[in-house]
Formats: C-alpha cells, sequence, structure tokens
C-alpha cells in the first residue's frame, strides 16, 4: 500500500517542521509539500494533489477557511483537516459542515494529531477534546 501523501500549511516555520517531524515517524505518511500561506497551499495542493492537508486557519494572503473552500472545489478527494490555536466552537461547526473532516487545537496535537489523521483517512469526522460546548458535540452528532 502507498503512503498517505499529505501535504503541511502553516505560516509559522518552526510549527510547520514540528508537525513534519511528527508525521515522519509513521512509515504511512508522507509529506509531499509544505506551504505557509493560504495562496500557496492552494496552488500546490492543486499541482500535487496531496491525501490529506493538514490547515492552519490564520494564514498570510488567503485564511485556512476560504483556502478549504477552494480545496474542496480543486481537490475534491483530498481529506482536509485544521490544525489551527482557534476552539470557536461555532466555527468549528461551520467548517465541519462545509467539506472539512477534522479539526484539531495546536495545544492538543501531540495526543490528537495521529488519532485524528486516521479517523479522516477512515472518513469519520475528529474534533480535539479541546473543543468546548456541549451544543457543539450534540450538533455532530445528528
Amino acid at each position: 500500500m502507498r503512503p498517505v501523501r499529505v501535504l503541511v500549511v502553516d505560516d509559522y516555520e518552526p510549527w510547520r517542521q514540528h508537525v513534519c517531524s511528527m508525521l515522519k515517524t509513521r512509515p504511512e505518511l508522507k509529506v509531499v509539500g509544505e506551504a505557509s500561506d493560504g495562496l500557496e497551499a492552494v496552488r500546490i495542493a492543486e499541482e500535487l494533489k496531496p491525501d490529506l492537508i493538514l490547515l492552519d486557519i490564520g494564514l498570510p494572503h488567503l485564511n485556512g477557511i476560504d483556502v478549504s473552500h477552494q480545496l474542496c472545489q480543486t481537490v475534491p478527494g483530498a481529506k482536509i483537516l485544521f490544525l489551527t490555536q482557534n476552539n470557536d466552537a461555532g466555527l468549528v461547526r461551520a467548517v465541519l459542515n462545509n467539506g472539512v473532516q477534522g479539526y484539531v487545537l495546536k495545544a492538543g496535537a501531540g495526543s490528537d494529531l495521529l488519532p485524528a489523521i486516521k479517523a479522516v483517512l477512515q472518513g469519520e469526522k475528529f474534533v480535539s477534546s479541546g473543543i468546548k460546548g456541549d451544543d457543539f458535540r450534540e450538533t455532530n452528532d445528528t
């Protein structure tokens, strides 16, 4: 079986390198590209057609939400997993209803990222346990 091809998108280079290092420990995952802003992310994703895109929300030139909308159209086979600091339950609900498969808080990436990747690759939704709000959990379960 070929490894899952991953694009990592974050404007903070040390964090991006940290995520890539975590992924490189897993033989079933292969980082095929990195991007530091939204426009670059769209261009690289269209070119490389990754299986999974790890995407920050706070990106220069085009924010992660707009990037995800474009990628759902241009790379429809790719799974999108937000990896961000924003813990607003309303935002999480909105992006999950618009084609994004998962949402991981950076603060919980050490424990949540690999399970989130596994879940979204299996067609499941994943949300970090650090997202507050019972109304969010109930909405996702229906």
